[in-house]
């Protein structure tokens, strides 16, 4: 390459030296096969790929042309983290890099999510740079990274985890803190983001309940969509302050027992009405550009052999165009885990014939793909397709064009005073109250001198899963601190513990999680008495962290056959309420928790989910009434496991009853008290009949009636009366987040279209059916308004 860039320097300096230089350049050609002289005597900024001006698939057709089967494959592998192209003073090496990019190279795996902004913008352009100047083609590199709820990388804003963003239910937020998180990734030289989840959390004994938007399939299509346009912007071109989003884990991932990786039973009707919704409305609706398909299988068929999902499904009926990658060693499990291949070469062979283009997060079994080619196994023109899709990517990315970044704006966007104030608006949208007997919320500062902070979340900042240092955090205690000042003082035990080895977010990845000592446990909750005996209220901190709800594939564990809470904690919040203090419990936590006594004996409780950095502020503005809390379940708390599954739009015929128990969750979907009083008045649907193919608008006035301004979710669900196909009892059709000051009332109104009434009928296609529809209007799902709305057949 450097000789080449010699011979275009020499054409450059005049006719005179053409003739020698020209020979040179026909014994260059000869010998290396490198481009043409025509190229050459043009300038190779002229090549088709290389011309901006071009159609993009037509540069991917030249670019094909014109590659070795190394630099193909090359294109549908990934290096693995940053070390391997760092030298010892953690800087970029040309050396290694000489090695390991000598063909290029499709991605590089969360390469430098431990430097700080600057320099790992300076570290990717460097890597940028070397691709482009030292490889024969100059193809620039995709960089992936985790941002589910953030980047995971230091010194990058870290908003609320995505079970707390989905209990804000307000998709215009969840939209600018995925854009925010696009904008920080980008200027880091970061392009790939391997979020959103919309996987359905209906079993939240697994471990990644946390990363989902809940149990719905409606809610989590608008999270994700409102996510995807956040993080892409208006595509298909994607600008220098967005990146490329990936919907996850496609498809029924974490669906059965709560297990990771357990096969997923479910009817075709299942799979299309629940699962699969989400990711069609991330296709159709939010033009997602990538697609990870999960470790699991479903109906037997491992997703990365899949071609009814992967080809029948995905390509043809949603007409997805984009990138479909392996989640990380999925196809090798296929040889590991399922035994459908023999060896690595067999599960590479399988994986790229049923769709899979992009192996993460190296090149465990497609390396193998180089000699498959030529031994016939596969065919070039199915590798080809593969390839497009990357360099498709790339052109999008506008890579090909401008792969750099500015160092000094990485610096300045990420974990930026306006990101912070972000960070903390999520994180009070996301605090859901679920009791509040006697009004004990808000705390007033004038009429308590003292206050308890006890629990093992107290003192430490919880992130959840797919975290990193984020720069900053503010913990519970710190933040009441900061906000009470010198008026009340602050008491703080720690309680107890929760697991042994395994505390906070950086633990999320830890092996070999060991439960507390209850030995240890028993002086804590001594001192908790005691610092509750000498406060006023006692505030009670609890629930998991990130070593006992997290992702569990392989070694790492993280699913749970109970939703109890972990050690002596129930133990601590009892001996806290036994002093007769007024006592909150707040909870940090990743999944539903089972708190039955606590819910009979506290008389407030709020949850938090894992709150981000800002989570301190956030609690202390909630507690004392800065901030009325507006959030709302997105997914169901059961009473215990025996109650699973405990989703509220089960089918008519999943009505629940259980001998010495209540057959009602401990909170329902939806659920999220108010400091105020919100009252439904005047439902209306208009008109009341419409034909199959009509419309209707559906309209509630809503008012404030208590002495506080607040937020209101105003949720509607429909239910076919008499259908051919057995419906769910109700099944959330929207949703509308409102602003109201005491006394103010306004009127929320909702479109009811044929896209809300219809559903698959027994030949498995979309209709609408005349009858009569329950419209459902109210402040969660167990706690409705009902109108009814006639389709007549015309």
């Amino acid at each position: 390459m450097l000789i080449l860039s010699s011979v275009r320097t020499a054409l450059r300096n005049g006719l005179q030296k053409r003739l020698s230089v020209l020979a040179i350049a026909v014994a260059l050609v000869i010998s290396t096969g490198l481009p043409t002289v025509s190229s050459l005597l043009a300038g190779e900024d002229q090549l088709p790929y290389k011309n901006p001006k071009l159609p993009v698939e037509e540069r991917i057709t030249d670019l094909i042309g014109r590659m070795s089967l190394e630099e193909k494959v090359a294109q549908l592998v990934s290096i693995r983290f940053d070390v391997v192209l760092e030298d010892e003073h953690g800087n970029f090496s040309p050396q290694k890099a000489q090695k390991l990019l000598e063909q290029g190279m499709g991605y590089l795996s969360r390469p430098v999510y431990r430097k700080p902004p600057r320099q790992a913008a300076e570290f990717l352009n460097a890597v940028q740079r070397y691709l482009l100047e030292n490889t024969r083609l100059g193809i620039p590199v995709l960089i992936w990274d985790e941002a589910v709820h953030g980047l995971m990388a230091y010194k990058a804003t870290s908003f609320p985890q995505a079970i707390g963003l989905a209990s804000t239910w307000d998709p215009k937020l969840v939209n600018e803190v995925f854009t925010a998180i696009a904008d920080e990734m980008r200027s880091r030289g970061s392009n790939h983001a391997l979020t959103p989840v919309l996987d359905l959390a209906r079993d939240p004994r697994w471990g990644r309940t946390d990363e989902t938007y809940g149990e719905d399939p409606y809610l989590v299509s608008r999270m994700g969509v409102a996510a995807i346009r956040g993080l892409q912007g208006k595509g298909p071109q994607i600008d220098s302050h967005h990146v490329m989003a990936t919907a996850k884990h496609f498809a029924a991932h974490g669906t059965a027992g709560g297990l990771e990786m357990a096969p997923a039973i479910f009817s075709e009707r299942e799979l299309r009405e629940n699962y699969l919704r989400p990711f069609q409305a991330a296709v159709t609706e939010a033009g997602v550009q990538s697609i990870m398909a999960t470790y699991n299988e479903v109906n037997g068929i491992p997703i990365n052999v899949n071609r009814w999902l992967l080809q029948e499904i995905l390509r043809q009926e949603w007409g997805f165009q984009g990138l479909i990658v392996s989640d990380g060693g999925s196809v090798a499990m296929l040889y590991k885990i399922h035994h459908v291949a023999a060896n690595n070469a067999e599960a590479a062979r399988k994986a790229l014939q049923a769709g899979i283009e992009v192996e993460l997060p190296d090149d465990e079994c497609f390396r193998t793909l180089v000699q498959q080619v030529r031994e016939g196994s596969i065919a070039e023109s199915t590798l080809d397709k593969a390839v497009a899709g990357v360099l498709r990517s790339k052109f999008l990315l506008g890579l090909f064009d401008d792969p750099f970044v500015d160092p000094e704006y990485a610096e300045r966007v990420n974990n930026s005073p306006e990101h912070q104030r972000l960070a903390l608006k999520a994180a009070q949208e996301a605090i859901v109250l679920l009791k509040n007997e006697g009004s004990l919320l808000p705390l007033d500062r004038n009429k308590i001198r003292s206050m308890a902070v006890i629990g093992p979340n107290a003192g430490m900042v919880h992130l959840g899963g797919y975290s990193y240092d984020p720069g900053r955090g503010v913990t519970i205690v710190d933040g009441i601190r900061q906000k009470v000042g010198s008026k009340v003082k602050v008491n703080y035990a720690e309680g107890c513990r929760i697991t042994k080895n395994a505390q906070g977010w950086k633990d999320w990845w830890i092996r070999g999680i060991e439960p507390s000592d209850p030995a240890e446990d028993t002086p804590l909750i001594a001192e908790a008495v005691r610092v509750a005996m000498a406060s006023d209220v006692a505030l009670v901190v609890i629930g998991e962290n990130e070593g006992t709800c997290r992702e569990s594939a392989v070694h790492h564990l993280g699913d749970r056959d109970s939703l109890d809470l972990l050690g002596r904690q129930e133990e601590l919040v009892r001996a806290v309420r036994g002093t007769g203090k007024p006592t909150i419990v707040f909870l940090i936590n990743g999944r539903p928790i089972s708190i039955n006594s606590i819910a009979e004996q506290v008389p407030a409780i709020l949850e938090g989910w894992y709150l981000g950095q800002e989570t301190g502020t956030a609690v202390a503005d909630v507690l004392f009434g800065t901030v009325n809390p507006g959030g709302k379940l997105p997914i169901t708390f059961p009473r215990s496991v025996g109650q699973l599954p405990v989703y509220y739009n089960h089918q008519p015929s999943a009505e629940r009853g259980y001998l010495f128990t209540s057959a009602e969750p401990l909170f329902p979907f939806g659920h999220g008290l108010s400091y105020t009083v919100f009252q439904y008045d005047r439902l209306r649907v208009e008109p009341a009949r419409i034909g199959i193919a009509g419309k209707a608008r559906v309209s509630v006035q809503v008012t404030n009636v208590g002495k506080m301004a607040g937020d209101e979710v105003v949720q509607l669900y429909v239910h076919e009366q008499i259908s051919s196909v057995p419906r769910p009892v109700k099944e959330l059709k929207g949703f509308q987040r409102i602003t109201l000051q005491p006394g103010e009332t306004k009127t929320v109104q909702f479109q009811v279209t044929p896209e809300e009434l219809s559903f698959l009928d027994e030949d498995m296609k979309r209709i609408v059916e005349p009858g009569s529809f329950e419209i459902m209007v109210g402040t969660s799902s167990a706690k409705l308004q009902t109108a009814v709305l006639e389709v007549i057949q015309k």
